[in-house]
């Protein structure tokens, strides 16, 4: 029996269509054939997803992430709308609440192929959308003491507030208020823990400025109050940091400066300020032993307020007094000042401490954390961009306590933070991972030898993120006051929460 192809007419064939014959007798020389099961280890993929909660609305890289001060559960990301070039900034604000805790389970589910009721992650869903960005959102606070405003700060150079109602058994209620628009693009917000100065931020500028505002949700016409405005740093301001008292405000450049801004005055009123007015303390690049060439880009500030630490390029460290605001301050005391001189008497601040060196390349996180033991345990944590921690003993002339190389393995740690009151440091890289190490301990047993994971302290660490190499990266996360549960911000657009 003939099939029915047999029956179907023949298109008349063109001559350009047929094969030429040196190309019909290329001879055509043989390999090693690649079997199809190769368990080539480079196509592995890493499937493992830790967390217990998910967020995935955004389009594109998760560059901010803020956690609100009295309802923990309430998250806010922003990034950029789409991959487009031209996509607008964008946020969202998500309560994680909603994510079911998972039970321990036994060993025999790692193992189990068969075991078909493993819990799964909670989709979180959008509470609130934060817009009016044309670029993206690279930076996000709550106003403190109470979480009263929600600010945003974008590549556009805009600064946006929010105002935030939030009652426990009532839903999230977001008003916007107003903006600014007075520099190029911002870098970042540090809320003012000041108690007399609430919903008060600062923010750095891409041309250098920083400014203080303070936001009024009760004065229409005027929101976004401008309390200060600095322009003494010559490059981008890359990063900036409070005293726990809310009193001094400490900014560092890529020019390799740093200015410690007596914002309300309280240095002045006790003869502790430069000749310049605003600053209780100030150092640049013209101080030789101060110089960072490359710039600086991480700061953190000592708990009791009685020092600042600054991180930049080639892994330099330097740490620099703060003046003594409760102590009586002799009123002919100057602190050291760009162009000033540097004063022998302590409470005035401006001295360098410690010049200290983890590596060599740029020190990116900073953390300093007061651990609850007897005596009190002053810690200095150090993340750089060769993917390596090194945490410092403060109360030991800052000897190093522990150097943790390849903590991310070879790329850059992003974020470090410890559990307050603890001995507990969490950390984030572009390798896709949230670990946390104990820092407890006599650390490696032998110094020119990798350390172990249990010798580096290594107590857990999360997975979900892309990462290694592979377009991703954790650019974020909060952890709250007990570190129980962790929410990331990452490249790959996923917001992720993980349980310790």
């Amino acid at each position: 029996m003939s099939s029915s192809r047999d029956n179907q007419p023949i298109d008349e064939v063109n001559d350009e269509d047929l094969l030429n014959a040196d190309d019909a007798a290329e001879e055509i020389i043989e390999g090693d054939d690649i079997a199809m099961d190769s368990d080539n280890e480079e196509l592995e993929l890493n499937l493992q997803n830790d967390s217990i909660a998910y967020f995935d609305i955004p389009q594109d890289s998760l560059f901010a992430i803020s956690q609100h001060p009295v309802h923990p559960s309430l998250i806010a990301v922003g990034g950029s709308a789409g991959q487009e070039e031209d996509a607008p900034g964008a946020g969202w604000v998500f309560d994680t609440s909603a994510a079911v805790s998972r039970p321990v389970l036994p060993a025999s589910y790692a193992s189990d192929p068969a075991a078909t009721d493993l819990p799964k992650s909670t989709q979180l869903e959008s509470l609130f959308s934060l817009d009016g960005h044309t670029d993206s959102i690279n930076t996000l606070a709550w106003t403190l003491p109470s979480g009263d405003v929600l600010v945003s700060g974008g590549l556009d150079g805009r600064l946006r507030a929010w105002k935030a109602t939030a009652k426990a058994n009532s839903p999230l209620k977001m008003t916007f208020l107003g903006e600014a628009q007075e520099v190029p693009e911002v870098n970042w917000i540090a809320p003012c823990p000041s108690s007399t100065n609430p919903n008060t931020i600062a923010l750095g500028a891409s041309d250098g400025s920083v400014w203080v505002y303070t936001i009024d949700p009760s004065d229409s016409a005027n929101p976004l109050q401008i309390v200060q405005s600095y322009f003494l740093h010559t490059g981008s301001c890359t990063a900036g940091a409070w005293t726990s008292d809310g009193l001094l405000l400490a900014t560092v450049s890529e020019d390799s400066s740093l200015y410690v801004w007596d914002v309300w005055g309280e240095a002045a009123a006790k003869g502790i300020v430069s000749d310049n007015g605003m600053t209780a303390v100030g150092l640049t690049g013209e101080d030789q032993r101060f110089e960072v060439e490359g710039g600086l880009y991480s700061i953190a500030i000592d708990p009791k307020g009685t020092f600042v630490a600054v991180g930049g390029a080639n892994g330099a460290i330097k740490i620099v007094s703060l003046p003594r605001l409760t102590a009586a301050a002799q009123p002919q005391s100057r602190a050291r000042g760009a162009g000033g001189k540097a004063s022998a008497d302590p409470t005035t601040g401006g001295q360098i401490l410690a010049a200290l060196q983890t590596g060599s390349d740029s020190v990116e996180t900073l953390a300093v954390a007061l651990a609850s033991v007897t005596p009190p345990t002053l810690l200095l944590a150090a993340g750089s961009v060769d993917g390596s921690i090194v945490v410092y003993d403060a109360t030991r002339r800052f000897a190093v306590r522990r150097h943790i190389a390849g903590a991310h393995e070879e790329h850059s740690v992003v974020k470090l933070e410890f559990v307050p009151n603890s001995w507990q440091l969490t950390s984030c890289g572009m390798d896709g991972v949230v670990r946390r190490w104990d820092i407890r301990g006599a650390g490696p047993t032998n110094p020119n030898a990798a350390a172990t994971a249990a010798e580096a302290g290594l107590q857990k660490e999360w997975k979900g993120h892309r990462g290694d190499g592979e377009g991703g990266g954790v650019l974020g996360f909060v952890q709250g006051e007990t570190g129980e549960r962790l929410v990331t911000a990452g490249d790959d657009g996923l917001a992720l929460v993980f349980e310790a």
